[in-house]
């Protein structure tokens, strides 16, 4: 028997002698679980900053006055707590995903004030998954965001970990109602 086998041989025994199967197991599954956590850590889109501060500063008067009514701008009212590419740009619209996608069964929600009439609707915001990134009119607002504690107020995840394919392409904004005062 050569050294090396002499060696792996001392070295195979000694681990059976330390460990169980039940330990190996216990050791398995953790990696397994672990690793299956890993899709839900959140996902940082801030990678395009200089394209979001570019696109916002053309506007940044009307944001304030919540005064645009075009959906291809970040400025839209609806848009007011909205983090992405917006899918009005993407060959969706302000509501709906673009052919090719599908929208991720959970969301984020804001409170966004219409300029129109004064009143606050509740807006559900939707990842449309299935693509990779439209790279279009990206969209950051943060109003009302709420730290990450509160998972459903918050615009910093990928949401589209809920669905079999995970690739985020844009984002949407689709009106719930009325906010209750």
């Amino acid at each position: 028997m050569g050294v090396f086998d002499s060696w792996f041989e001392k070295s195979a025994r000694g681990v059976a002698q330390r460990s169980s199967r039940r330990s190996a197991m216990a050791k398995l599954g953790k990696v397994l679980v672990g690793s299956a956590m890993l899709p839900l850590l959140p996902v940082d889109r801030t990678a395009y900053a200089a394209d979001a501060a570019s696109s916002a500063s053309g506007a940044s008067g009307a944001a304030a006055s919540g005064a645009s009514d075009d959906p291809m701008s970040c400025d839209y009212w609806k848009y007011c707590a909205i983090d992405g590419w917006l899918c009005s740009c993407c060959g969706g619209t302000s509501s709906s995903c673009p052919p090719g996608t599908t929208p991720s069964p959970i969301t984020w929600i804001g409170t966004c004030r219409n300029p129109h009439d004064g009143s606050d609707y509740i807006v559900s915001y939707n990842d449309c998954c299935g693509k990779t990134s439209c790279g279009k009119c990206f969209c950051n607002r943060n109003e009302r965001e709420r730290p990450l504690y509160k998972l459903s107020l918050d615009n910093d995840i990928n949401w589209c970990m809920a669905n079999g394919n995970s690739n985020y392409h844009c984002s949407v904004s689709v009106l719930l109602g009325a906010a209750k005062q």
